[in-house]
């Protein structure tokens, strides 16, 4: 079985944004895009438009509708990879060496060449984040875009990854959560940041900011359904007391 290291130089890792996430799928796409050309094996996307299509994801969305106790129901929309965890199962089940965590920067990535397809790492995994590739037969994951973040190729603004760079309602934040005066976790300490399911004990790098509170009192409708002026005036005034007339 893999070791996991007893520490790492930095955490990188994402900041998900509940509150704004619109659910637009943007940064699925960008994943599926950016993974398909890049690192390791492509993602299969076989019989896209048949009728038995096959493929792997790397990036979900999940939405779910939430009934408060007061007010209509309400709509978030839950972003969902690999969290890349300090303490990372999905590591030290690995019975080739193939799932490792780095050490100078946290990320969790799967040697592909030694991936031999059995899915325990998959098994392992609590937040059901690795996906086997149906033509590979290799485990595919989130690797943060370690080709991109270090790619010295690229203008310096491109250097995050794929789905924090698309998406188009800044939902999505990277950096280093082991610095505790980095953006990111300024932000999650602001916002008061979580892990997704705690319980397990996997101590999740990934932070997710909660929805802010709704003031039911306001309707975002209201001026639309309100006249503008009760008495109008000129020639609609006119015409509005010459068809009360008729």
């Amino acid at each position: 079985m893999t070791a996991l290291p007893e520490t790492t130089e930095r955490k990188l890792g994402l900041v998900i944004d509940l509150d704004t996430c619109v659910g637009c799928h943007a940064c699925v796409i960008a994943c599926k895009g950016w993974n398909t050309e890049n690192y390791g094996a492509p993602l299969a996307d076989a019989d896209a438009y048949g009728a038995d299509p096959v493929g792997a994801f790397l990036n979900r969305v999940h939405s779910f509708e939430v009934e408060p106790d007061s007010g209509p129901a309400q709509l978030f929309h839950m972003p969902k990879s690999c969290l890349h965890c300090e303490d990372a199962p999905c590591v030290t089940v690995c019975p080739t060496g193939a799932s490792f965590k780095r050490v100078e920067d946290g990320i969790v990535l799967v040697n592909e060449s030694d991936c031999i397809g059995c899915g325990l790492c998959a098994w392992a995994c609590p937040y059901g984040a690795r996906e086997m590739d149906p033509v590979e037969k290799v485990m595919k994951k989130c690797t943060l875009c370690v080709d991109r973040i270090y790619n010295e190729n690229l203008p310096e603004e491109d250097r995050e990854p794929a789905c924090v760079r698309t998406c188009p309602a800044g939902a999505r934040h990277f950096g280093d959560l082991g610095d505790p005066d980095s953006a990111v976790s300024q932000l999650v300490e602001a916002r008061g940041g979580v892990d997704l399911m705690p319980e397990q004990g996997t101590k999740p790098v990934n932070k997710y900011l909660p929805p802010r509170p709704r003031d039911a009192d306001i309707d975002v409708l209201a001026p639309y359904l309100e006249p503008v002026d009760a008495q109008p005036k000129g020639f609609l005034g006119w015409l509005d007391r010459a068809l009360e007339r008729i």
